[in-house]
C-alpha cells in the first residue's frame, strides 16, 4: 500500500536529520527568536503580575516570560487562564488541573504535563495520582465524576466532531450542571490551544516543576 505523500515527505525529511550524540538540553525559552520584553519595559499591571507569581510560586513560569514578547498576547492569555483555573466553578481546582493533565497527555505536550502534572501533586497530596494522570489516567483511582469529566475532556480532545448529547448527559448525571460543563468544555478548548503553541515553539518548563510535590 503507497505511503500518503505528506507522510512520504515527512519520513523523507526526518531521516536527512544528521545523527549525533544525545543532544543538550537548551535553556531557551522557545526555539524562535521572539525576546521578552525586560521587566522595566512591561505595563505596570504586567509587571506587578509578574511579581506576584514569583512571589506565590517562587519562579515565574516560563509560559508567561514566553508570551512577554507582546503585551496584548500576554495579556489575553493570562486573563484567560485564571478566569479559567482559578476563577469561580462548580470545578475545583484540582478537578480543573486534573483536566489539564488529560488534554495534554493527548496532545503529549511536555511543557503542560510537567506544569500541571506538579499542580496535580500539590493540590492532591498524592505524588502517584500526578503520575498516572500524566502517563495512563484511566489507572488512576477516579471517583466517577473524575472519570466522566475527563473522559469528556479525552473525546473533546481527539474527536471533537464526535461529542453528542448523551456525552452531556453523562455529564448531567455525574451532577455537572450546564454552566460546569461549560466550563470543561471551555478549560479543555484552551489547553488543547495552549498545548499546540508549547509544542510548536518547543517551549521549555521550569526545572523547579519537576522536584515539585515529590
Amino acid at each position: 500500500m503507497k505511503q500518503p505523500a505528506r507522510s512520504r515527505a515527512k519520513t523523507a525529511t526526518k531521516s536527512a536529520k544528521p545523527t549525533a550524540a544525545q543532544p543538550q538540553r537548551t535553556n531557551a525559552l522557545t526555539a524562535l527568536n521572539l525576546k521578552p520584553l525586560p521587566r522595566h519595559q512591561l505595563p505596570a499591571d504586567l509587571a506587578k503580575y509578574f511579581a506576584i507569581c514569583e512571589e506565590k510560586i517562587g519562579f515565574l513560569p516560563n509560559v508567561l516570560a514566553a508570551f512577554s514578547f507582546d503585551a496584548v498576547k500576554l495579556r489575553a492569555f493570562s486573563d484567560m487562564y485564571n478566569d479559567l483555573m482559578l476563577g469561580g466553578s462548580g470545578l475545583s481546582k484540582l478537578e480543573r488541573e486534573m483536566v489539564a493533565v488529560v488534554v495534554s497527555a493527548a496532545n503529549q505536550c511536555h511543557y503542560c504535563l510537567v506544569a500541571h502534572g506538579a499542580a496535580v501533586r500539590q493540590l492532591s497530596g498524592d505524588p502517584l495520582l500526578g503520575e498516572e494522570l500524566v502517563t495512563n489516567w484511566r489507572v488512576a483511582p477516579l471517583t466517577p465524576r473524575q472519570r466522566a469529566m475527563l473522559e469528556f475532556a479525552h473525546l473533546l480532545t481527539v474527536a471533537p466532531a464526535e461529542v453528542e448529547e448523551v456525552d452531556r448527559a453523562t455529564l448531567r448525571a455525574h451532577g455537572l450542571s450546564d454552566r460546569d460543563i461549560w466550563d470543561l468544555a471551555a478549560l479543555t478548548a484552551f489547553f488543547n490551544m495552549s498545548n499546540r503553541i508549547a509544542s510548536a515553539v518547543d517551549m521549555r518548563p521550569n526545572t523547579q516543576y519537576h522536584a515539585q510535590a515529590r
